[in-house]
């Protein structure tokens, strides 16, 4: 057994160890991921541990079989916890990478931040939000990825399937260093338990869309989204937030970003969470203000909020639906509502039945988890009723894209629309179909994001004003329009600083179309080649204009019919690799469940070089443009403005646009 400490770049290059490090406890202190149902058969299981033990010489099989057999027994997976490094799991400086390619380091980088334990849900699971949005399936997988990324040069690309890395392959300085897939399932095989299946016998991950891909930067990357819709819903319904309650639940990955947005949108905000760690997490994060675990002193905190116009943040302990339940009990008057839980993921941790404790339902779906797929469903008809209540009394309620609607309608309860109004089949919209969708994505606004790889605050801080500099510039000749979308980002970025929103990597989040992008990481790398600012690495989340279809979110405003297609994301992938990024990824899953949604992303690492000027003018008008293209198509208004501005602006882009066609023809047939 290993037992001499190594380096940092030791470890890392070190991949496998020779001798395997010693066993490490089961750590109580940190959340960890649910026990996965068994799904495997006598001979599956032996499949999954030959698959397990094919990483390690077979000196160690003996010695490994039963450990790994225990694992499968009590957790549902194989993790190989005895693989974790001994090192700390954060973000450094890009010049801490033993790395012959900067590119590569670049890549190891973002691999850490997304296992970093203030960043990840589940860290030692590997898991980095939404219950299952893995980046590993294993710590071998890790440790042979890392080596990989610090042996590769510049002509060679690392494959990753669906966490496992197949090795460096010859390819060439323009090329993407790392292609990776997650989960790219045939069609016919891509239900919930297969992902279960699949996932168990070590072959496929699910990566969510920025956990697998390398991207996430803590709830961050979720808050500015999350402000602009609940801003932009309070508009919606001709009310100031100041004073307003915004409701809703999950304090995740993803959804603990609720909060935080909340309170810069000026609202009251309740978010109810049934896991006691996480809250913790958020609590001492700043992401909430209070936590209550009384439904009778979280009305009369609501109550005195509303009447002293507050800007606060409350999050309840406990279950949604009580919360719900008893707001309409009390008659507390819910001005925007929506939900969070991660109802891609029903049957796994993503969804806690009402009446349960924490502890009982994560025993259930374990132990008895046709019992627990009942108990979910019974509470997602509740749910839904309560929420009918309230909209009735004046409510706005929209889904938040993480399935619950579809989830909730295959429970049979009730939010079906009465006239089933071709592509909007729910009483409710989803967020993109009535916010983000015509108001940011038809006019190629979405998620931007940027690391400073230097890991110093400072430069963060510098290229927060460079962003804030580039936007003003561009405002003053942005057409009508989209003036508001501008204003909304530059007064976002103003803020940025005194949000205290970087948990992990020193990163940031900016929504902007493609000029806005352009403009900002040309000015980036200007910098970078001054040296002012270190390297920079560019990214989004997969949530944006081109990167994602799916049919209930990201797509959920495409009327013609092809909202169930997925051209554009598998364009968009292929589109990124040849144009300049660093590295790309492609995904079915993310956000909304398996087999709901195929998306794609990118980084990019900017070093202040001539090329790395080429390559972001190249791929980030592309990334933007795909997906305005399409939805042009779609007869989008907003994408049509959108891409014939585009046109002007670029000659050699040539997009084909629709032609009007006059529905008084179609009402004679």
């Amino acid at each position: 057994m290993q037992t001499t400490k190594t380096s940092f770049k030791d470890q890392i290059l070190e991949g496998i160890p020779e001798q395997l490090p010693e066993q490490k406890p089961y750590d109580t202190k940190i959340n960890h991921a649910p026990k996965r149902k068994a799904i495997l058969s006598d001979q599956e299981e032996k499949l999954a541990l030959k698959n397990a033990l094919r990483y390690f010489d077979k000196k160690h099989h003996a010695t490994l079989l039963p450990e790994f057999k225990n694992e499968l027994d009590t957790y549902g997976r194989i993790y190989m916890y005895r693989l974790r490094p001994d090192y700390k799991m954060y973000a450094r400086p890009i010049d801490e990478y033993p790395a012959k390619s900067k590119q590569a380091a670049g890549i190891m980088l973002m691999i850490q931040n997304n296992l970093d334990y203030a960043v990840a849900q589940h860290p030692h699971e590997l898991i980095t939000y939404g219950g299952n949005g893995g980046v590993f399936s294993n710590w071998a997988q890790y440790r042979l990825t890392m080596k990989y990324l610090a042996e590769m040069n510049d002509e060679q690309t690392l494959v990753m399937y669906s966490g496992h890395p197949m090795g460096l392959f010859p390819s060439h300085k323009d090329a993407p260093r790392v292609v990776v897939t997650n989960g790219m399932m045939i069609p016919n095989y891509s239900k919930p338990d297969d992902w279960e299946k699949y996932n168990a016998l070590g072959v496929t991950q699910y990566g969510q869309m920025t956990a697998g891909s390398y991207m996430y930067i803590g709830p961050q990357g979720i808050v500015h989204g999350t402000t602009i819709t609940v801003l932009n819903g309070f508009r919606k319904i001709g009310k100031s937030s100041k004073g307003n309650l915004f409701v809703t639940s999950g304090l995740g990955g993803m959804s603990g970003a609720q909060p935080k947005a909340g309170n810069i949108a000026g609202c009251i905000t309740v978010c109810a969470e049934v896991n006691p760690k996480i809250t913790k997490v958020r609590l001492d994060q700043g992401w909430i203000d209070e936590k209550i675990t009384d439904l009778d002193e979280l009305v009369y905190r609501v109550e005195h909020a509303k009447e002293k116009n507050e800007t606060v943040s409350i999050a309840y302990l406990g279950n949604v639906v009580d919360v719900w339940e008893k707001f309409d009990e009390a008659n507390v008057h819910i001005d925007l509502g929506s939900d969070q839980t991660s109802l891609h993921n029903p049957w796994a941790g993503g969804y806690y039945p009402v009446g349960l404790s924490f502890d009982e339902a994560n025993d259930m779906m374990a132990s008895d988890p046709v019992k627990f797929k009942e108990k979910v469903q019974e509470a997602l008809r509740r749910h839904a009723s309560a929420i009918n209540k309230h909209t009735a009394k004046g409510t706005y309620f929209f889904d938040y894209g993480n399935a619950f609607l579809l989830e909730a309608s295959r429970a049979g309860a009730d939010v079906l629309s009465d006239g089933c109004e071709l592509g909007r089949e729910f009483k409710y919209p989803s967020y993109v179909q009535d916010i983000m969708g015509p108001m940011c994505f038809d006019y190629g606004f979405g998620p931007f994001r940027w690391v400073c790889a230097s890991g110093k605050p400072e430069d963060l801080e510098k290229t927060d004003k460079i962003a804030c500099d580039v936007l003003n510039k561009i405002m003053q000749n942005s057409p009508k329009e989209i003036q508001q979308q501008m204003a909304d980002n530059i007064k976002w970025i103003e803020g940025a600083q005194e949000n205290k929103l970087v948990v992990g990597s020193q990163a940031r989040i900016l929504y902007a179309d493609a000029e806005g992008r352009v403009k900002i990481a040309e000015a980036f790398n200007e910098a970078i080649k001054k040296g002012e600012i270190g390297e920079v690495i560019l990214g989004r989340d997969h949530h944006d204009v081109s990167g994602t279809d799916s049919p209930y979110r990201e797509t959920s405003n495409i009327y013609d019919g092809s909202r169930f297609t997925a051209d554009m994301a598998i364009h968009n992938v292929i589109g990124d690799s040849f144009r300049g990024a660093t590295w790309v990824s492609i995904h079915n899953g993310g956000g909304v469940g398996w087999g709901e949604v195929i998306n794609g992303g990118f980084g990019m690492v900017l070093d202040g070089t001539n090329e790395a000027s080429r390559r972001l003018k190249q791929m980030l008008f592309w990334d933007v443009n795909n997906g305005i293209s399409r939805r042009s198509w779609a007869r989008n208004e907003g994408a049509i403005f959108a891409i014939k501005r585009a046109m002007v602006a670029e000659p050699n882009l040539k997009v084909t646009l629709p032609n009007p066609v006059d529905d008084s023809l179609l009402e004679k047939i």
